[in-house]
């Protein structure tokens, strides 16, 4: 039997995440008390017993889903996957549990990603929504009406399900034309602002790499960076 581990990117984030396993596992607590002394702040604090607006932060929100995600990876028994795979910043747990990249050199990069994209987040007040049962064409045509505001198809999950990203009110726009075309259902993300779109070019431009990191880590951040 073949195993496949996939992994969550942001909007999987919720109050308490974590929390088990750091109650139940003397490794799982190391690893949490490693990542706040690597992070410069309590991390575990928030992922314990944070808000929901405090877990929304991208800054917060990135680090956290890949702690719970890798945490919960490594504290299996016998855990060997034959293939991993992740989405968005869930690649970097992918990456950890094929062996490719360490803990401590994934949390360094995840955490410079997710404070550029925070600064981003911070420049233009943007979201994104998910879109249920209408074509891909008809979703890309309609973010392509709107002119006056950036609104792009950002995510395709699947046939019938197309996550949009923009601006706030670019996606309201296109949300109320989405509905109105047939789409089952649309409904903003629980996320901090306008990932994969062109929003994010800032970050791009902020994200600077640590001479701490190893050499496979360069190599493997450049490439993704790219």
């Amino acid at each position: 039997m073949k195993h496949a581990f996939v992994f969550p990117g942001q909007g999987a984030q919720f109050t308490g995440m974590g929390k088990a396993f750091y109650e139940q596992s003397p490794k799982a607590r190391d690893l949490f008390e490693q990542a706040n002394d690597l992070l410069g702040f309590r991390i575990s604090d928030v992922m314990f017993e944070g808000s929901e607006a405090d877990l929304k932060q991208t800054k917060v929100t990135q680090p956290a889903v890949f702690l719970h995600s890798v945490i919960g990876f490594l504290c299996l028994e016998n855990a060997r996957p034959d293939m991993t795979a992740g989405h968005s910043l869930g690649e970097f747990s992918a990456l950890v549990a094929n062996g490719a990249l360490g803990f401590a050199d994934a949390l360094k990069l995840v955490s410079i990603r997710a404070n550029a994209m925070q600064k981003a987040c911070e420049i233009t007040p943007s979201t994104m929504a998910v879109v249920l049962g209408l074509d891909d064409a008809k979703v890309e045509e309609i973010c392509a009406t709107i002119t006056d505001d950036t609104v792009v198809p950002a995510n395709y999950n699947c046939p019938g399900q197309l996550v949009i990203s923009g601006t706030k009110t670019g996606i309201a726009k296109a949300m109320d034309l989405l509905k109105a075309a047939g789409a089952k259902r649309v409904m903003e993300l629980a996320v901090g602002g306008a990932f994969h779109s062109p929003l994010m070019a800032p970050a791009r431009k902020s994200c600077r790499l640590p001479l701490n990191l190893s050499r496979s880590a360069r190599r493997i951040a450049l490439f993704i960076r790219t």
